[in-house]
């Protein structure tokens, strides 16, 4: 065993045999039917279509007010804590950053078992974080800093195997939960402010051997490569850092890619730069490219689309429709087509200036003068975006998309010059964010358009917002909705609440003391439902007063 790997197994008064992590073999099938056990969260997203919506109903609207603190684990490291667990059968795995794997007793915290991994290098943009881990038969995997992703065994936390993703001296890194899909496990590769070219990858989940790899920045002779001018797609970025999502009936996976590289000076890299800033669908099996849409074509903000695919079976314009939904950190909510791509809804949900709206084929439509520039342009919505990674939820049964938001956010977008050299930032400029706190106005800033944080449901048909529930501050916090049209979330003010999805009433809230980056989830162990969300360092479990 490698030096840097350091495993520890936690054995219990009442021996080994007797712990519950001792558990059935987690199928593809069983994946593929999560909502038929709400009693477990088998994937980052609870299910493959991504909706983040548990069919779990003990708590409600008129006894959400009962919850109370279980049990905290507290991590070792400082690092944000970004992970959404997997729960199976009542063991809880997670990941400490960067790359140490736990896993606990979900009804009491107790920890079964450690497994440590050290990155020997690993420079990602914004933290040392990981996003979560996947799971099937009893084999966990997890993508790490230095781009390796790792299987380990469920039951006692020793590696089965490794396998080097991408280079992690030129600044290649894995920052979220791999997705499995039939016997594969499919990961990206991070790293668009230092120059990378990224790719999504399949690997065989018994041997760790590649199966297929599609270049989000095509090279020669593939599709797309004539939107790079000269040798820019070397240098592309188009990172993935957010799990995608799988459409069994279609056979076809879903994944957002990041920002062409540099960031905010494009002007070494003319064209729309494919596949950056987009939607891509693969055919599962060969990672086939059947169709794309693409964001920002030729992106100078950093709007990064690497937002949660939203699948959701919706009736439109009274005909049934396979939808995929989608809040873009660029400002607007899309409604796509998800068999054929096709563009069907684009609405800012935000205050947006930079694009005045589409044209027939559903590309932006610029707005003159809305670009970085040497002494900078003032451009809502701003860096972090109208929304980020932070996870949406729908819920079929209010038929609400629920999306974690910064409200007329701006920012001044400067461009600079610098070239590329291995492992080194490549951003091409900044972009100074305004938001509530610690800012300096822009000129003319009126007090009206000062930036916060709030969750928004809107309605898919039209793309109105139905409510909002405002902050204080803005959020990176992601959103849980339940079967009794409950809705979790938090921000960063630090507190944990709920809401009645259906008006965004706030029924409940509790003060965590560091602001909350994560997906909250929902799981029960014998009959009793609990919900769960990291804030700070800390990962806090609430279940109602018995």
């Amino acid at each position: 065993m490698s030096p840097r790997v350091r495993l520890i197994v936690a054995v219990t008064l009442f021996g080994c045999l007797s712990s519950p992590i001792w558990s059935r073999q987690i199928s593809f099938e069983h994946i593929l039917g999560a909502n038929k056990e709400p009693e477990n969260w088998l994937t980052y997203s609870a299910t493959t279509f991504s909706q983040r919506h548990s069919l779990l109903s003990q708590i409600t609207a008129a006894n959400v007010k009962n919850l109370e603190l279980q049990w905290i684990y507290q991590a070792r490291s400082l690092e944000k804590f970004e992970a959404t667990p997997l729960v199976v059968d009542g063991v809880l795995y997670t990941v400490q950053p960067p790359n140490d794997v736990i896993a606990l007793d979900a009804a009491t915290g107790r920890i079964f078992w450690t497994y440590s991994y050290h990155p020997e290098h690993g420079r990602p943009c914004c933290g040392r974080v990981n996003r979560g881990l996947a799971i099937l038969g009893d084999t966990l995997f997890m993508g790490t800093l230095d781009s390796q992703l790792i299987a380990i065994d469920a039951k006692d936390g020793h590696p089965i195997w490794q396998t080097t993703v991408a280079k992690a001296r030129s600044a290649y890194v894995i920052t979220h939960a791999p997705l499995i899909i039939k016997d594969k496990v499919l990961v990206g590769v991070a790293g668009g402010e230092f120059g990378i070219r990224g790719f999504i990858g399949a690997y065989d989940s018994r041997t760790g051997r590649q199966v297929w790899r599609f270049n989000t920045v095509p090279g020669p002779g593939e599709p797309g490569h004539e939107t790079w001018g000269g040798d820019s797609w070397q240098t592309g970025g188009a990172p993935v850092w957010v799990t995608g999502s799988y459409d069994p009936a279609l056979n076809l996976t879903y994944w957002g890619t990041g920002n062409p590289s540099p960031d905010w000076n494009s002007d070494a890299r003319p064209g729309d730069n494919l596949y950056s800033d987009s939607v891509i669908a693969l055919d599962a099996d060969t990672g086939k490219l059947k169709w794309y849409y693409q964001f920002t074509p030729h992106d100078d903000f950093d709007f990064d689309s690497v937002q949660v695919p939203v699948l959701a079976d919706i009736e439109w314009q009274g005909k049934p429709l396979k939808a995929m939904l989608w809040a873009n950190r660029n400002g607007f909510f899309y409604v796509l087509d998800r068999t054929t791509g096709q563009f069907l809804l684009g609405k800012p949900f935000v205050k947006v200036t930079w694009a005045s709206g589409f044209d027939e084929r559903g590309k932006p439509v610029r707005v003159a003068g809305q670009t970085p520039s040497l002494d900078g342009t003032l451009v809502y919505p701003g860096n972090p975006g109208g929304t980020s990674w932070y996870s949406p939820s729908y819920s079929p049964r209010t038929g609400f998309f629920y999306i974690p938001a910064w409200v007329n956010s701006s920012s001044m977008f400067v461009k600079l010059p610098g070239p590329y050299h291995e492992g080194r930032d490549y951003s091409g400029g900044t972009a100074r964010s305004f938001v509530p706190f610690n800012w300096s106005p822009a000129p003319n800033f009126r007090k009206e358009e000062e930036g916060y944080g709030a969750v928004l449901a809107l309605d898919p048909q039209t793309g109105e917002r139905k409510w909002e529930f405002k902050m204080a501050d803005v959020t990176e916090a992601g959103i849980l909705t339940t079967a009794s049209d409950l809705l979790f979330s938090g921000g960063r003010e630090g507190y944990f609440f709920a809401l009645d999805a259906r008006n965004g009433e706030l029924l409940w809230k509790v003060a965590l003391g560091a602001a909350v980056q994560s997906g909250p989830l929902t799981y029960s162990v014998k009959g009793r439902q609990y919900v769960a969300v990291n804030a700070g360092n800390c990962l806090f479990t609430f279940a109602l007063r018995q």
